[in-house]
């Protein structure tokens, strides 16, 4: 075990102001803060600062204006573009001075419903710059659900673009947008629209152009940075909730850039100047903290990809872009890994083009299976860091601490509690289970910095998260410690299914069924069954090639049986063309045991392919 991981988390547990209080040092602060932490105020009590200075103005201001701040990479449209720190200030300037004269000021919202363009990340930035509070929504999303974030967020300003681009498909925004503003009931005051040329977009009187608004605004002061205090609301980032409301996770100033900072620096190993990439997208959250946020903060360069792993054009893509931009540690899905094996599972991409200057290639979004992780380590000769975090947290909770010189990792574990996180593994009575025992996975209160503190407009809910285990925020994952200390995320808690008395993990099944040769990719659910209450069923995507079905399902159900024994029961795999998945990469197992209870099902807002469902039904 690294001693210097041990010694930072330690130090984060027994010493929490000394260790924090010294990580804070690595932003700058208009008013210094007054402690790390007071359970009243949160962290950074009494400090001052501005998010998007730390972001730029101060890189700026050093002498670095000319180094490359955003590397724009988009193969869906052929397009490379590269924006220095100096560019950077000022397309955030103007940006700025935009929504400046729509009357935008501190704490108003605004929301972004864009892709994955340079201006998505200008318009993030001019919001933090002006002290306004953004809320990205995922372009794309359905009518209802952007009317629901516009009805609880109530933004003033609307900024979108005339359309996205999905692999091969090119989605109009604009009418989702306008059916989006009947649905609500919020009126929004302006709305400002990037037209993109492979489908422009007819504005009504009073929607404003998005160029021509810059350019009628060329000459407006630039707003100055706002003051903003630790505890203010940087941003609103809804996730799922599960009365069907969106959950509104509100990130504040302070905490956030002290966290983001920290783990940048001791978790991927960036520096000023380091190119670093992301490949998700800014309607999540790992967008927010590693594609616009964190890198900046930490003055390295981050690239902004827009396109697929697969399809824009080959399997390929990824590793071109690792090299082109000298990317020196890359961070993607388990589920983006897969699709890459499915189409080139003897990595002839990957071993044609190499990943030039990267380290380290870190996983997150879903759990990564053993499988997946042998794979990508086997071909790309560097290795591979599953981690886990949630939208809660904004930042990793559990990792291989990278640039601490620990590299002890464990396929199907996501490592160890990262500094500033104490973790416990409690039975239903909220008591710690013994080593080795599944259970709910559960943080002590106080979170580390950058996590929730509130959720925004539902502080009932917010209490919610922390009621079941008083003291403890309870994740919703479960999962358990192995004896080497490895923590293990398998699942949701409702991914353990109780057949005929006997508790199992879906996780791990699935872990079982993906290491079966064939499997491109796979999930696992428990399904109602009048005789044992609820049994295990599978559902299995193939590897190109891959063309008996029934070898590949009797194959899945002996692994099964061979390492489980026969009370896992697992006697069904279906074999599907693919897996309902959401646009980060999580699949949605809800969806799939409705398919196979056979209840009424509706098509979620968040799915990728819309299609997927109904050829999942029709396969079974």
């Amino acid at each position: 075990m690294s001693e210097a991981y041990q010694a930072a988390w330690r130090e984060s547990i027994e010493d929490r102001e000394g260790f924090w209080t010294r990580a804070a040092e690595a932003i700058d602060w208009i008013m210094p803060p007054e402690k790390a932490y007071d359970e009243r105020r949160g962290w950074f009590p009494g400090g001052t600062l501005n998010t998007a200075y730390n972001c730029i103005d101060r890189h700026v201001a050093a002498g670095r204006g000319d180094q490359v701040a955003l590397a724009y990479d988009s193969p869906v449209t052929d397009t490379v573009r590269r924006f220095s720190y100096s560019q950077l200030h000022e397309e955030v300037c103007r940006v700025a001075a935009m929504l400046a004269r729509l009357d935008v000021g501190k704490g108003d919202r605004v929301i972004v419903y864009m892709p994955m363009i340079p201006e998505t990340v200008f318009a993030m930035l001019a919001c933090a710059r002006l002290g306004a509070i953004h809320s990205v929504v995922f372009g794309g999303f359905a009518p209802l659900e952007l009317a629901k974030r516009i009805d609880d967020a109530a933004p003033k300003v609307l900024l979108t673009a005339s359309c996205g681009i999905e692999g091969a498909r090119t989605i109009a925004y604009k009418p989702m947008v306008d059916e989006a503003l009947k649905l609500a009931a919020h009126k929004v005051g302006d709305m400002v629209v990037m037209q993109r040329d492979r489908l422009p977009a007819a504005l009504a009187p009073g929607e404003h152009d998005w160029m021509e608004l810059r350019a009628a605004t060329a000459s407006d002061p630039i707003p100055p940075c706002a003051e903003m205090a630790s505890d203010d609301p940087l941003y609103i980032l809804y996730t799922s909730g599960t009365t069907g409301m969106p959950k509104g996770v509100v990130r504040e100033n302070g905490g956030h850039a002290v966290a983001l900072a920290w783990s940048m620096a001791n978790i991927y190993g960036i520096g000023a100047g380091d190119p670093f990439w992301a490949a998700s997208d800014v309607g999540w959250v790992v967008g927010h903290s590693y594609i616009v946020y964190g890198p900046l903060i930490a003055g390295a360069t981050s690239v902004l990809f827009e396109g697929k792993p697969v399809g824009t054009p080959d399997p390929g893509t990824f590793w071109r872009v690792i090299d082109r931009h000298g990317v020196k540690s890359f961070f993607t899905a388990p589920t983006a890994i897969r699709a890459v094996r499915k189409e080139d599972p003897e990595a002839k991409f990957l071993k044609e083009i190499g990943t030039g200057d990267c380290r380290v290639i870190f996983l997150a979004g879903e759990r990564a299976d053993p499988d997946t992780i042998a794979w990508l380590e086997q071909h790309s000769g560097l290795p591979v860091i599953d981690h886990w975090w949630q939208t809660e947290l904004g930042w990793p909770g559990v990792a291989t601490c990278f640039a601490l010189g620990d590299l002890r990792r464990k396929r199907g574990s996501a490592g160890f509690p990262v500094p500033g996180y104490e973790f416990a593994i409690l039975g239903e009575d909220g008591q710690p289970v013994p080593q080795g025992q599944s259970g709910a996975v559960a943080i002590r209160e106080p979170l580390a910095p950058g996590a929730f503190r509130t959720l925004w407009n539902n502080p009932a809910g917010f209490a919610k998260n922390f009621a079941t285990f008083p003291g403890w925020y309870e994740t919703g994952d479960a999962g358990h410690f192995d004896d080497e200390g490895f923590l293990n995320i398998m699942g949701r808690t409702d991914d353990i299914i109780n057949v005929a008395g006997h508790r199992l993990s879906t996780g791990q099944m699935e872990q079982i069924v993906a290491a079966t040769d064939g499997v491109a990719e796979c999930a696992v659910i428990g399904a109602d069954d009048a005789i044992k209450g609820m049994i295990p069923v599978a559902f299995v995507v193939a590897r190109a090639g891959v063309n008996d079905a029934a070898a590949l399902h009797a194959a899945v159900i002996a692994a099964v049986r061979r390492e489980l024994g026969a009370v896992a029961a697992l006697k069904t795999a279906y074999i599907v063309p693919g897996l309902p998945k959401t646009r980060s990469g999580k699949i949605l197992r809800n969806l799939l045991r409705k398919i196979v209870n056979g209840e009424d099902w509706t098509i979620p807002p968040t799915i990728e392919d819309p299609a997927v469902p109904a050829a999942i039904a029709a396969a079974i």
